[in-house]
């Protein structure tokens, strides 16, 4: 009888990135592996049992095991019942392997995100005793599943004989870029667009409100869509930050300028509150000091002075009518200066996020689970 201390285990793999978990940063892959390993007390000679191979149940022969090392959860099964043993002593299996790896993904530049994640595959080893593991070649299948694809799997080695399979990942930006940034784009252009509602009449500044709300609901909506922090966070939470400061920025100045153009402005109306009132009192005086003309006789003076009584009412009137259409003119030359100011500084936001977006990189330290 021969005792082994060390087996040598070749593994032919498939591998399947069936789920990525962006909330939560976890990558689910499956491992389909064709293993094949030498047992000499399995040998028997062809010429007593003509026969060069034989199938046996799987429950009956001793297998190896080979589990990934940075997996929160490692699940190996057996592919078939049987196995296959050769005259020579080696044996050859299928087995299929699920793990879910704890996966340090960049989700900077979400949702143009692209990286890599390793799945390191050992065997059980110990003081030089155990099975040593040698992977062949990798064959990536059925790589697209929600808004991840596998891009490219390739077979790596890093020191003291550790093995590891190197995931290459990408979002497919179509959906995230529809249901996330694509209504913050169109939010923002109907804001800037608000501007050609007029200034005065409260329909721009409900329309604005409403925006406000809109942009608030949204986010609360999608809040569970938008992926999990790691080292790199997410910028598009930056992003719809400034976006709802920039609609809240938009609607507060439309409330002032709405305001100038009322009565000349918050400071301006506490002062013009009192020289009001003070009008409204003098009105009063003059209106309980004139004399009825129904009942009184106007002499020539007396007419001559309602005469000019009436002229100084319709000079007012005039003044007030050109003082309004001057705080009107002020507010209107202010509201171009902010929409100009406010389409430029948006547009340029806009062009600078994308930019980040889709070219910064950000560095991720994807062997931590080695330190």
């Amino acid at each position: 009888m021969v005792t082994l201390c060390f087996i040598s285990l070749y593994a032919f793999i498939e591998v399947s990135v069936f789920k990525q978990d962006t909330k939560q940063l976890l990558l689910n892959v499956r491992l389909d592996a064709v293993i094949v390993w030498q047992d000499p007390e399995l040998k028997w000679n062809t010429t007593v049992y003509p026969y060069d191979q034989v199938v046996l149940p799987v429950n009956k022969i001793w297998t190896p095991e080979f589990y990934v090392t940075n997996a929160l959860v490692t699940n190996m099964k057996h592919a078939s019942r049987d196995l296959l043993v050769f005259s020579n002593g080696t044996l050859k299996h299928q087995v299929s392997v699920t793990a879910q790896v704890s996966c340090e993904v960049n989700l900077f530049n979400y949702p143009f995100a692209a990286d890599d994640c390793p799945v390191a595959i050992e065997s059980w080893a110990s003081d030089d005793c155990g099975t040593q593991l040698e992977l062949g070649h990798m064959t990536p299948i059925d790589g697209s599943h929600g808004d991840w694809q596998t891009d490219a799997v390739q077979l790596l080695k890093q020191g003291e004989g550790r093995n590891y399979i190197w995931v290459s990942l990408s979002i497919k930006p179509s959906n995230p870029f529809i249901t996330l940034l694509l209504p913050s784009v169109l939010i923002l252009l109907a804001d800037v667009g608000s501007f050609a509602l007029p200034l005065t009449g409260g329909e721009r500044n409900s329309f604005k409100v409403t925006l406000v709300l809109s942009f608030t609901m949204f986010l609360n909506i999608l809040s569970e869509q938008l992926p999990g922090d790691g080292q790199c966070s997410p910028i598009i939470r930056i992003h719809f930050c400034i976006c709802l400061v920039l609609l809240v920025l938009s609607m507060l100045v439309s409330m002032i300028l709405t305001r100038v153009a009322h009565d000349g402005g918050l400071l301006m109306c506490c002062c013009f509150g009192g020289s009001a009132s003070k009008t409204t009192k003098n009105k009063k005086v003059d209106d309980e000091n004139k004399p009825d003309i129904s009942v009184v006789q106007l002499n020539d003076s007396e007419e001559n002075q309602t005469l000019r009584k009436v002229r100084h009412f319709l000079d007012g009137l005039d003044e007030k009518e050109v003082e309004n259409e001057r705080r009107q003119k002020i507010a209107h030359v202010l509201d171009r200066i902010f929409f100009w100011i406010y389409f430029i500084c948006t547009t340029g936001y806009f062009i600078g996020m994308l930019y980040v977006m889709a070219r910064y990189t950000c560095i991720v330290n994807h062997f931590d689970f080695w330190l």
